[in-house]
């Protein structure tokens, strides 16, 4: 199998070593870097195990390597997808099927206005690794995997042969959602990252920081309330959607808690999470937040937008998302 991975970040890197670690696999790159890559690249999980793989080509032109390739794997930021699907459509072959690292950033609603309605599409609900670049084109970390990963498939024959593929390829129990809605309108980073951003800076009057504050590990029973508030939303938006009950489970139950003040012991207890920052700067004297930075430019615009477009079209209310979206534009503008 020839698979293209579209982007050079963290999740590149780490899915680039992982599926070129299968003997069946092989393994390119569309990267505007890539000159930074090596031919090899060395993958290490927090057990200290290593996929050490094989890089085919490297190269920033995507009629190099996509005409070829059975599967073109985006693994970039909700800004980047459509310029991608742009690129690559062109040169896709018949068959050839399209993925996406997560869907709740767009990649659906993109693809399906760009894309010919007989190209096979899936991508997973939340990502299924935890991934660092330690030296770029040449090494990363696998931080940790998630217990199960569920993803959406369309345009695809035989979704149960293809979900089990997925599966083995990406080494993470695999389970099938019923349609894109169940993986495109999540509750993971764009109300997690989102409402922990407006928690932490929504008042925010230009003081500086004595440190890079823990993303996770100095979580605050402030922003698990507004999560529960966000979140209970988001599960009323759903009701009015074909998605399965059960198919998306609320922030408590998915984090097993009953209320802020356990959601916080929880998430703040998570150790892969543990040494994750924020999205900060370093200026004279400390830190600052940085809205340029992916939490701002993705979390908004291509995930938390997504839901409230979406429940404008259900006439679902929304006042707290709505406050937390307007909030998160306005320092990206």
């Amino acid at each position: 199998m020839k698979i293209v991975i579209c982007g050079g970040g963290s999740l590149g890197h780490v899915c680039a070593g992982v599926l070129s670690s299968h003997n069946d696999v092989e393994v390119s790159l569309l990267t505007n870097r890539p000159t930074q890559w090596g031919s090899h690249i060395v993958v290490t999980d927090s057990k200290g195990k290593e996929f050490v793989a094989d890089i085919k080509v490297a190269t920033s032109h995507p009629e190099d390597v996509i005409p070829t390739a059975d599967m073109a794997f985006i693994c970039q930021p909700g800004f980047l997808i459509e310029g991608t699907l742009q690129q690559i459509k062109p040169w896709l072959k018949e068959g050839a099927v399209v993925g996406s690292i997560v869907a709740s950033t767009g990649f659906f609603f993109q693809a399906h206005k760009i894309l010919s309605e007989r190209v096979g599409l899936f991508a997973f609900q939340r990502t299924p690794f935890i991934a660092r670049v330690e030296e770029y084109g040449h090494s990363a970390k696998l931080l940790g995997y998630k217990n199960e990963v569920a993803i959406a498939v369309e345009n695809i024959k035989d979704k149960e042969i293809f979900r089990k593929e997925v599966e083995r390829l990406f080494i993470t129990p695999t389970v099938l959602r019923a349609n894109h809605y169940e993986v495109s309108l999540t509750n993971s980073n764009p109300i997690l990252h989102t409402g922990r951003l407006y928690s932490m800076w929504h008042d925010w009057s230009g003081e500086v920081y004595d440190h890079n504050i823990l993303f996770y590990k100095e979580w605050t029973d402030k922003a698990s309330q507004l999560l529960i508030d966000m979140d209970a939303e988001f599960i009323a938006l759903l009701e009015k959607l074909p998605v399965a009950k059960g198919a998306i489970p609320s922030l408590l139950e998915y984090y097993e808690s009953t209320d802020a003040a356990s959601l916080t012991r929880k998430i703040s207890s998570i150790a892969a999470f543990q040494t994750i920052t924020s999205p900060m700067q370093e200026v004279a004297g400390g830190w600052v937040p940085d809205f340029a930075s992916r939490y701002f430019t993705e979390d908004f615009p291509f995930g938390l937008k997504y839901i409230k477009d979406t429940a404008v079209e259900c006439g679902v209310a929304t006042p707290t998302i709505d406050k937390v979206l307007a909030w998160g534009l306005s320092k990206i503008e």
